[in-house]
């Protein structure tokens, strides 16, 4: 067996876990923890590499400092070959099985395989079953940029030329707003805030419609207009029922008043 320290090693192992979604998701996530600063203070175990047959995951030997706490002790596995994974766990200086520890894997061999092992060791195994989720287009939140303004006036209803382009990228340049950006990094959701403070020009492309991807936007931008202390408000059309069953679902009161809307332009402009 051999623990993997070197960080390009690291990102390798990441980038042929990835490719080996979903079986491999659970080690996958344990792995980027640990390219991206280690939260956990977890460590790799495989039986050899690069070609590596068995990976292991679990926190570093000085963390966990209670041996009856299975919660901290997390261990998840992959392998490609079965037989392999039983050496690698069988191991005991890969897994201490002394300790109270939790393992996570998604293939049958590694349920079968660990009860045999604490089985014939006499150690109680405590069976959970979860039924799988992946997302297939996994989303992150972020911030709309100046350069997204032409997506969000060609989906707003009332842009119809160069002042409002301008006047959309001023909102996104000046006022905090959020967004849902796929794995391109390209926006699919999103809410701006604007000189009145107001939560305005929400919208998700059309294949992200209904989703529950609005939700998320709602949230992440209200979060934003509260740390500044803004009352959370926008508005309506009186006529887009989904809009108002959205807005109360996520605790909106719909008022009595009315957001007079008022556009002036001198005929001589016209």
């Amino acid at each position: 067996m051999l623990i993997l320290t070197c960080s390009s090693k690291l990102q390798l192992l990441e980038s042929v876990l990835r490719k080996g979604l979903p079986e491999t998701v659970l080690v996958c996530g344990a792995v980027m923890h640990i390219n991206r600063g280690n939260p956990a203070q977890h460590e790799v175990v495989v039986d050899s590499w690069p070609e590596f047959k068995a990976v292991l995951t679990r926190p570093r030997k000085e963390v966990v400092k209670d041996k009856r706490d299975c919660y901290a002790n997390l261990h998840a596995a992959f392998y490609r070959e079965e037989d392999a994974c039983r050496t690698l766990l069988e191991n005991k200086d890969a897994v201490d099985w002394d300790k109270a520890f939790q393992l996570q894997g998604l293939q049958d061999g590694l349920y079968q395989a660990v009860k045999d092992m604490a089985e014939a060791r006499r150690v109680h195994m405590e069976p959970y079953f979860y039924q799988a989720a992946l997302h297939p287009d996994p989303l992150h939140l972020g911030t709309l940029s100046p350069s997204d303004a032409p997506l969000v006036n060609d989906t707003w209803a009332f842009a119809s030329n160069d002042r409002s382009l301008r006047y959309l990228r001023s909102l996104i340049e000046v006022f905090p707003n959020a967004c849902l950006l796929d794995q391109k990094g390209q926006p699919v959701a999103w809410c701006l805030s604007d000189a009145l403070g107001r939560m305005i020009h929400a919208y998700a492309l059309p294949e992200y419609q209904g989703k529950g991807h609005m939700k998320t936007v709602f949230q992440a931008l209200g979060r934003k207009l509260q740390a500044k202390d803004f009352a959370l408000y926008g508005g309506v059309l009186p006529e887009n029922q989904n809009s108002k069953k959205f807005l109360i679902s996520q605790g909106f009161h719909l008022l009595s008043l009315t957001n007079y809307v008022l556009l002036f332009t001198p005929n001589h402009l016209k």
